[in-house]
């Protein structure tokens, strides 16, 4: 059996994997989104879904499965300088009010997911975004590339 392609790592809970489906679903069908998930960014942090907008736009959505899980996270803020909006998404069952007012929210299941609260708009400066683009770009098409051709070292 071949290498699983590097958006599978393993690392993620089944919770977490249901609400990553759900939200990349809910993303690209009701907004016009393309996401990736599992995202390298510049500061070494690793973003749970990365999505770009129709108007290229980039949005980051950081997945909760658990209270615990949110509670050892420290580093989300570091999310935000690679977005143009940050989410958290989180399972039906966690509550809600564990998360910071001020950040957007998501909900998600296996199938499809929801905005409880719209996150605020802080746009990208033109070299970021630039950058961005330009990286999740190669991104996919290195992802396309690996579920061809899977053999292939790297």
């Amino acid at each position: 059996m071949p290498d699983l392609p590097p958006i599978v790592d393993l690392r993620q809970s089944p919770t977490a994997l249901r609400v990553q489906r759900g939200v990349m679903r809910f993303l690209r069908a009701a907004h016009g989104f393309s996401c990736f998930a599992e995202v390298s960014l510049a500061n070494g942090r690793r973003a749970d879904v990365l999505g770009i907008g129709p108007k290229g736009e980039i949005w980051i959505v950081e997945i909760k499965s658990s209270l615990t899980d949110y509670q050892v996270d420290r580093k989300w803020p570091e999310y935000k300088e690679f977005c143009d909006r940050f989410f958290f998404a989180k399972p039906p069952e966690l509550d809600p009010d564990i998360f910071p007012p001020e950040e957007g929210l998501m909900v998600g299941d296996g199938h499809d997911a929801a905005i409880l609260r719209m996150a605020p708009d802080g746009p990208l400066p033109p070299a970021r975004r630039r950058a961005m683009l330009l990286k999740l770009a190669r991104l996919g098409a290195d992802r396309v590339h690996t579920l061809m051709d899977p053999g292939e070292p790297l």
